[in-house]
């Protein structure tokens, strides 16, 4: 994985669920931030995450 796919520590610590507001854990694998509280994952593309809940993938 080069740096253009991962996103960088001091992002996710400021980012949070947008319906929750609620912290987000990367997955680096998949490339997105989960939500737990939530039950979403939010994708990131080309290195931007995408925090729109229409855009997110519903988990279980």
């Amino acid at each position: 994985m080069d740096d253009r796919e991962s996103i960088e520590q001091n992002v996710l610590d400021v980012l949070v669920c947008p319906l929750t507001h609620g912290q987000l854990l990367y997955d680096a694998r998949r490339q997105e931030l989960v939500s737990k509280s939530a039950k979403l994952a939010y994708p990131i593309r080309d290195g931007i995450p995408i925090m729109l809940p229409d855009e997110a993938r519903r988990i279980e």
